[in-house]
């Protein structure tokens, strides 16, 4: 079947009249759309602020209204400006001098204040022989430590790490066109790391192995030291662990991962914790990726990110420092350098291997148009200050088999009023060694912090790009302006701004291993995507823009479902528009979508309550329009307040005291009403909306239809494997690649784990899975493919 999407990109020809180029285009609404900017209004929107439910003092503190007048930085434009020289040798050499002139503080062996750290001298004292003196170590114990040491860590080298900035100088040169900073954000968190004194832990996403070369030197070049960065040991040969080491790298120790009752796992995480506490106490700013690298076949979460800031976390509680300061961290890029390999990784990356891929993606990007980069730093917020107020939030919770399994199967209809329990990241040893109460800590902080890692995010031209060329929207250069300002009035950045023409084009030519560009009569353009793959790749781009349509996407989707029981779904949308959706109504729809949905997808923050999301959710559907309010015969006008009577409870709750106050609303919304506003762009609106979340809903429905088809018991992994197989299968046939990933078919089969639908047992093999009893019946599958399907929007 040919599914192959046409789109056009039709210009106007010249204005014959006056003899000028009057080439504009416009969208459904009437605008000029001759350039694009990335601000709506006078100036730039600020992105990244800090929570002010969990750290007020740090959202007001650390921040100044005149940072968001600032521009933005090319890191990796240096010129003869750039150096103390002058004259046409520095011109020729101003790369090499700049990479001198840059400022390395002094790095200091802590070898011995790590043996000498009140941890490491108990789990000595513990180990030591009876006739060893008080204070002395045993030799073979300090070998250890030091073998353990040298594993972590190497005094950084100033000699290298200025050859390596000119390395890299020249290396990002080639690969982007350039790499953006906000000076806003620069100038905040050298302002939080001077007033607070406290050391600065940076927490970012993970788009590319080139993160951990480019956030080091743009933070070094711009005055905030030598970056320590948390490597994973797993990703790097030793030869180049080596290397990386004497350039500021850290790596988690395999023994650190042993049983709590190892001895030599006590020393190692004795020996990891000391290293840390040493880093903040000499201030040394600490790099921690939070996510795994794309196409990694496990948890989005990275559980070594966790362990790492586990680690920071215990060193605060113990007062080793007073306080540090977290600052959220993001990359984002047009293309990532090494996103489709990723997917195909198997070995670790060793030093003639990674300089033979360097070469590759060089001589592959430097045939072609350069890709732009973005960093994104949030404002830091205090880590004493997020552990006091965060704990106030903390909820009851239930496993996501308690939550929706009876409403599945039709055994019940209310939704508990409670957060779902869902962790997908396993505990690493340095993690579990903690109290259960400080885990729950990390895991949230984790959470949270990347939240406002995504929320400072920069959406790019070629998610927007290959959000259009998905959904088959017909004129693009209208529909790429359109949905760039959507995007920007949800307090959104985007990346890029200019002319619009050029910008499409030059976003296509990015895009072109996924597309093909065919010149036709009159100046048209026709963008034929290419099956396969192709779409695969462009649904992973346009997964970049859900965080910003996330709210109303579950709406249109939980409307979705409630016009579902209602009214045939391929009715017309003036016949939708007559039912009446009360709001209780689509606050269970959100409810059950939000408890569907993996929290490591929606990484919504864990201090919002359900109540309070499902009312932004439906703030979100009527400030865009798509839903009116509706009154309802006998009952009072939503505008009449004259006629309140005073009622025998306070009309005023405590401020802190969320739930209970939330919970009232639910009686005093019975009343309230809407109804999908007839306006003409809504329908097409709605559907974009609902596209967004199709992949994944999709993925699932199909898994739930791939039950009966299935071989039980196996391996997790190679249950994943047959279901993968079949989505494959499946869009040959209907011509869905989108939801063909192999994350989509790990996310399908974990939720059905948790859903209960899959029983997960232990065996010398690994986990196996089984099919439930209670799913085992075709009766009861098809109820779960049908709660799935609601959602869906064809």
């Amino acid at each position: 079947m040919d599914t192959m999407l046409g789109t056009r990109l039709r210009t106007q020809q010249s204005n014959s009249q006056n003899g000028r180029e009057t080439s504009l285009w416009t969208s459904g609404l009437g605008m000029k759309l001759e350039a694009v900017t990335p601000f709506l209004g006078k100036y730039r929107p600020f992105v990244g602020r800090c929570c002010q439910t969990c750290t007020p003092k740090s959202w007001e503190s650390l921040f100044h209204r005149s940072i968001m007048d600032l521009g933005f930085c090319n890191v990796i434009l240096v010129k003869e400006e750039n150096t103390r020289f002058r004259g046409w040798l520095v011109r020729r050499l101003c790369y090499f001098l700049w990479s001198l002139e840059q400022h390395v503080p002094p790095c200091w062996d802590a070898s011995q204040k790590v043996m000498e750290s009140t941890g490491v001298q108990d789990v000595i004292a513990g180990r030591a022989p009876g006739g060893a003196g008080e204070g002395q170590v045993p030799s073979p114990v300090k070998k250890e430590v030091q073998r353990i040491l040298g594993h972590i860590q190497a005094p950084p080298r100033p000699f290298l790490l200025r050859l390596f900035s000119w390395v890299v100088l020249r290396f990002l040169n080639c690969l982007f066109l350039n790499v953006q900073l906000h000076k806003g954000h620069l100038k905040m968190v050298h302002k939080a790391s001077q007033t607070q004194g406290s050391p600065l832990v940076l927490l970012s996403t993970h788009k590319s192995l080139v993160d951990g070369i480019l956030l080091p030197f743009v933070l070094l070049s711009q005055g905030l030291g030598v970056v320590r960065v948390a490597w994973d040991p797993c990703s790097c040969s030793p030869v180049l662990r080596a290397l990386l080491r004497k350039l500021g790298a850290l790596f988690l120790p395999p023994e650190a991962n042993l049983s709590l009752d190892s001895s030599e796992g006590v020393l190692a995480r004795a020996v990891v914790q000391a290293v840390v506490e040493q880093l903040l106490v000499s201030r040394e700013p600490l790099l921690i990726f939070l996510e795994e690298l794309p196409g990694t076949q496990g948890p989005w979460l990275s559980a070594l990110g966790q362990a790492w800031l586990g680690l920071v976390v215990q060193a605060v509680q113990m007062g080793v420092v007073q306080d540090a300061m977290l600052v959220p961290v993001a990359v984002t890029y047009d293309l990532a350098p090494d996103v489709c390999d990723t997917h195909h990784a198997t070995a670790p990356l060793g030093l003639w291997t990674g300089a033979l891929a360097v070469l590759r993606s060089l001589r592959g990007w430097c045939c072609g148009p350069q890709v732009c980069a973005r960093v994104h730093l949030a404002q830091p917020f205090s880590l004493q200050e997020y552990t006091t107020n965060s704990r106030s939030c903390w909820g009851s919770r239930q496993t996501m088999e308690q939550l929706l399994q009876p409403i599945v199967l039709g055994q019940s209809t209310v939704v508990p009023d409670t957060e779902k329990e869902q962790e997908w990241t396993p505990i690493t040893g340095p993690l579990l060694a903690l109290k259960e109460e400080d885990q729950l800590l990390v895991r949230r902080l984790s959470r949270h912090t990347l939240n406002a890692s995504v929320a400072s995010s920069a959406v790019m031209s070629t998610a927007i790009m290959a959000t259009l060329l998905l959904f088959k929207h017909q004129k693009l250069l209208g529909e790429f302006s359109w949905l760039t300002e959507e995007t920007l009035l949800r307090g959104f950045d985007v990346g890029f701004s200019g002319q619009l023409r050029c910008l499409v084009r030059h976003t296509l030519s990015l895009l072109r291993a996924h597309v093909a560009l065919l010149r036709i009569h009159q100046g048209d353009l026709l963008v034929i995507t290419r099956p396969g793959p192709g779409l695969m790749h462009l649904a992973r781009l346009s997964a970049q823009l859900l965080p910003a349509f996330l709210n109303e996407a579950l709406g249109a989707c939980a409307v979705r479902a409630l016009l579902a029981s209602k009214v045939p779904p391929e009715g017309p949308w003036e016949l939708q528009g007559i039912e009446l959706l009360g709001q209780n109504e689509l606050y269970r729809q959100v409810l059950l979508l939000l408890h569907l949905l993996p929290q490591d997808m929606l990484l919504l923050q864990p201090c919002q309550s359900s109540y309070c999301f499902c009312q932004e959710v439906l703030d979100r559907l009527i400030q865009c329009g798509l839903l009116v309010a509706e009154e309802t015969p006998g009952s009072r006008q939503a505008c009449d307040t004259g006629r309140r009577r005073l009622r025998a409870k306070l009309l005023w709750k405590p401020s802190g005291d969320f739930t209970d106050s939330d919970s009232d609303n639910f009686e005093e919304a019975e009343g309230r009403y809407f109804r999908l506003s007839q306006q003409s762009r809504c329908p097409d609106f709605f559907l974009f909306l609902c596209r967004l979340l199709n992949p994944l809903l999709k993925a699932f429905a199909q898994a739930a239809t791939f039950l009966h088809q299935g071989r039980l018991p196996d391996t997790v992994s190679g249950y994943v494997e047959q279901l993968f197989q079949f989505l494959q299968a499946t869009a040959q046939e209907d011509g869905f690649f989108e939801c063909a990933d192999p994350s989509l078919a790990i996310k399908a089969v974990w939720t059905f784990r948790d859903l209960g639908v899959l029983q997960q047992t232990p065996s010398p093999a690994g986990p196996m899975l089984h099919l439930s009893p209670t799913f085992a019946s075709q009766d009861n599958q098809e109820k779960l493919e049908q709660f799935i399907q609601q959602f869906i929007c064809s």
